[in-house]
Order: C-alpha cells, then sequence, then structure tokens
C-alpha cells in the first residue's frame, strides 16, 4: 500500500477496466481479491485510527460493502469494537456478499440493519467511520436512507476512510452524482483507499476536497503487465533543465505575446493580462520575450526585459507565440496571420471566443502540425468550442478535452479542478497539483505564458503543456500560508 503522492504518474482506471482485471487478479491470489481488499481497509484503519475506541462500518450491497466487511473481521479479531450498518436487505445483496456477511457473523461481528445513533453520540476524534456503501461503480443519485447516513458519518468528530471513493462522488468525473449545492457535499473523506487502480474522478472536480489523502493498494495491477490501457495517466512533475554554460539567448527560444487590448479600442483595458504572459514567459527562461499590445501604444508597467513591437514586425516563423491574452475582439484581425504563420502556438482566452464562432479559422488550426499548437480553454471556452454546455464538458471532462483535441488537431489544457491535458493520439494526462488560490485573475494568463516558453525551448505541445501545467499547480501548493497569492506573484516565482 502506498500514498498517491502528487505527480505520482499513475494509471488511472474507470470501472470497466478494473472489472476485466479482476479475474487476472484473481488468477495471481492465493487469496478471494475481497479479502485481500478488506485486510488493505483494516490495516489503513488501524494506521490513521490507532488507538480508536469505536469503528463505525456503513456497507452497501456490492464488493465495496464486502470490502469493508472483511475489513470488520479482522478489526473485530484485532480487539476493536466494531459494528456493521448493512443499509441493504439481505435478500438484494449479492452472493459474494452473503457469503462474506456469514464469515463476519461467524466471527462475532456486530451487524445491523440500522445506524447505531445512540452509539456514533459518544464518538470522539479518536474513533473512526468507514464509508463502504458504493464503489467505483456507482452511477446514480442518492437515495434519501443513504443520505440520512453519510450526514451521521459526516457529523462524526473522528476521522471518515472512504473504500474505493467517498460515497456520492462519481468516480469519473469528480462531480456529486445529483447533488448540485456545492455548499451541502454529502460526505468529505479524510483518506480513500483505492483498490487496483485510482479512477480519474478523485483528481478533478469535487474530488479533490472529497477524497483527502489517497491511498493504492493495487492487489497486484502493474500497469506494464497487464494489457489494459489506462484512459489516463496522473501528470509527472516538471523538472527544469539547467542552461549551458556555452549558450547565448538565442539557444532558449524566443516567445511573442500578442494581446491586451487598448481602453480606447472598445472601452476595456486588458493589457494587464498580457503582460503577466509575458512576465511568465520570462521568468521562464525564454531566450527573448516581445509584446505586442493590440492598441499599438507602448506601455511603462511591462518589465524592462521584455521588449514591446508590434506584431507585424516580428518573424513569427521562428517565434512561439501566446495568442489571446487580453486580446478582446482586436484579436479577429490578427488570428488568420497568426494561425498560418506563427512556428509554435499557444491560444488562449479571446483567441478561443474568436476560434469558437469562426470555422474558418477552426480549419487554419486544424492546418497546424498537430503538435505545434496548444490551445488553454476553461470549461466556459470549451463548451462554446463543442457547443455545448458547461454542466456536459464537466460532466466528462477527460471525454471533453480529448473530443476538443481530436478535433482542432492540437493539445487541449481544459483549465479547472484537475487540468487535463490532451493531445491526438496520446493518452491524456490529469494534473494532480494546484488548489483553490489559483481561481484569481490572471493565473490563466500565466499559464498561457509559461507553456509558450516551455514551447520555444523546444518541448512539444503537449510535453510543454504537462510540463507547464505540473509547474503552475506546484508553485501554487508551495505557496507560503501566510502571503496572498496574485498573478503577478507567482510569475515571478517561475524558473
Amino acid at each position: 500500500m502506498q500514498a498517491l503522492k502528487p505527480l505520482s504518474g499513475w494509471p488511472l482506471l474507470n470501472a470497466d477496466a478494473v472489472r476485466q482485471l479482476e479475474p487476472q487478479l484473481q488468477a495471481l491470489s492465493q487469496r478471494p481479491l475481497m479479502e485481500s481488499a478488506g485486510s488493505a481497509a483494516a490495516q489503513l484503519a488501524m494506521a490513521i485510527a490507532p488507538h480508536a475506541r469505536l469503528i463505525w462500518i456503513a456497507a452497501g450491497p456490492g464488493h465495496n460493502g464486502g470490502d469493508g466487511l472483511e475489513a470488520a473481521r479482522l478489526l473485530h479479531q484485532w480487539g476493536k469494537e466494531v459494528i456493521v450498518s448493512l443499509i441493504t436487505p439481505l435478500h438484494e445483496c449479492s452472493l459474494q456478499l452473503k457469503a462474506t456477511l456469514q464469515r463476519a457473523q461467524e466471527d462475532g461481528v456486530r451487524i445491523q440493519k440500522e445506524p447505531p445513533e445512540i452509539w456514533l453520540q459518544q464518538m470522539d476524534e479518536r474513533d473512526l467511520c468507514v464509508d463502504a456503501l458504493l464503489g467505483i461503480g456507482s452511477n446514480r443519485p442518492l437515495g434519501p436512507d443513504m443520505r440520512h447516513w453519510l450526514e451521521l458519518m459526516q457529523c462524526c468528530p473522528g476521522q471518515v476512510l472512504a473504500i474505493d471513493v467517498p460515497t456520492g462522488l462519481n468516480p469519473q468525473s469528480g462531480q456529486w452524482m445529483g447533488h448540485e449545492d456545492l455548499n451541502d457535499p454529502p460526505i468529505q473523506a479524510h483518506h480513500t483507499l483505492c483498490l487496483i487502480a485510482a479512477q480519474a474522478g478523485l483528481f478533478m472536480g469535487h474530488g479533490r476536497d472529497a477524497c483527502g489523502q489517497i491511498w493504492l493498494e493495487d492487489l497486484g495491477y502493474r500497469a506494464e503487465s497487464f494489457p489494459v490501457s489506462p484512459p489516463a495517466w496522473l501528470n509527472t512533475p516538471y523538472t527544469p533543465q539547467p542552461k549551458q554554460h556555452a549558450s547565448h539567448k538565442g539557444n532558449h527560444g524566443d516567445v511573442a505575446v500578442i494581446g491586451g487590448e487598448a481602453m480606447a479600442t472598445h472601452g476595456m483595458g486588458m493589457t494587464g493580462a498580457a503582460v503577466l504572459a509575458a512576465t511568465a514567459a520570462l521568468h521562464a527562461g525564454a531566450g527573448r520575450v516581445f509584446l505586442s499590445l493590440l492598441g499599438g501604444l507602448a506601455i511603462d508597467t511591462a518589465p524592462q526585459d521584455v521588449m514591446q513591437r508590434p506584431w507585424t514586425h516580428l518573424d513569427l516563423e521562428k517565434t512561439a507565440v501566446v495568442c489571446g491574452c487580453g486580446a478582446g475582439k482586436s484579436v479577429i484581425e490578427v488570428l488568420p496571420e497568426v494561425l498560418k504563420r506563427s512556428a509554435r502556438l499557444v491560444l488562449d482566452a479571446d483567441g478561443l471566443n474568436a476560434l469558437a464562432h469562426d470555422k474558418a479559422l477552426q480549419t487554419l488550426l486544424r492546418a497546424r502540425a498537430k503538435d505545434s499548437t496548444v490551445i488553454t480553454p476553461h470549461p466556459l471556452e470549451a463548451a462554446r468550442l463543442l457547443g455545448t454546455q458547461t454542466l456536459d464538458i464537466q460532466s466528462d471532462r477527460l471525454k471533453a478535452a480529448q473530443q476538443l483535441s481530436d478535433q482542432l488537431e492540437c493539445t487541449v489544457v481544459l483549465k479547472g479542478s484537475g487540468t487535463v491535458i490532451a493531445a491526438p493520439e496520446c493518452t491524456p494526462r490529469i494534473n494532480p497539483t494546484g488548489n483553490g488560490r489559483l481561481a484569481t485573475g490572471g493565473t490563466g494568463d500565466v499559464l498561457a505564458g509559461l507553456i509558450g516558453a516551455r514551447m520555444a525551448q523546444g518541448l512539444s505541445g503537449f510535453e510543454a503543456a504537462c510540463s507547464a501545467v505540473a509547474q503552475h499547480g506546484k508553485l501554487a501548493d508551495d505557496w507560503p500560508a501566510d502571503q496572498t497569492l496574485t498573478a503577478s506573484r507567482l510569475a515571478q516565482r517561475l524558473t
């Protein structure tokens, strides 16, 4: 068993893939997988609540409930006071669960139909609740009884351990099933134990908040040893490469930021977004950074290291271009040339809005080399590009990112909780770094500039996006607790 750390590079499997693996893993195991899973849950329970006096296990009707019952047997044998509440009538349980239930009863485990509400009132912070209600196959809203059980569990002062996935969380999307009130989620676990493999939804949407520390017991699964293709991988860390002593600025690439519509153009001054992207590219190590404001006027708020030039004076064919940050409607006039001529391109913000409404621009994008372009939509921008709603994007972020990548033939960075990086003919990555501190204006512009710098330094679109997203999120995770994260400070901390 291991704690899954950010940027661990682990394969993420869906329920179908796990079910496909189970018979193969069982054939290699000397005991039933459910016993092994229950043993892992019991060991983790002892590790996180070694002084627990009372342990309540809420068990559902399927394999997840069976794992909970197996854990209860061991915890009972180890001298812990355990109560199992079985939410489903016995005649509705699976055959495997019935057999496990019989063994637990024979071993003297206390099993009942209702939650031990009086007992729960006696719990303190040393004690433990185990959520073994629904696992990776859950796909529908919770009933009132299950909601009530989760409310009781959430009110307990002790820790909560979820097996497979916190009940109510969609294991693939990370959204709460049938529960849209973000201020009142069904349950938030302190620890979540994944069996065989982790699920994508644990790292996206509300999964990041709901799961607590994620643990993995692989039960013998190794990605390289089994013919199951993971639908996604966790992103891997960015490793900075030192600059060679015998080098010059031309060896580290040119970045041009085209954006920043002037106030006089349409009444909204957005030069700051372009300055942030240029600052990020500069601090990320680009050899030279050019700032081309679409208002046409130079500004004195840009770093002195950044050169300001009209975009028409740039050699786009040899440059990594970041286009769209704060560009407003002015970007429409420059996009055709930018799409045709830029050696490498990061398209963000207003550039994406223009792209969504112009089929001709989309055709120009598809004509580019597939690994030369990165687009960085947030969910609403992705919905516009796909002609759908934000809710549809969030309900299956992996599918949306890959669909957009295939449709536009480029790398897609679908931003949000659990940013997804997708590219044609590549397995998507889900980024596990970052936090709510990034939910402030300008951090997306910083990311665009960072991706541009990585592309200028020779990485492909997919490689640049993966490394930049990992680094961007890690900076937020490491941010000092007593300092406010702002986009300008974030850009200046890049290396």
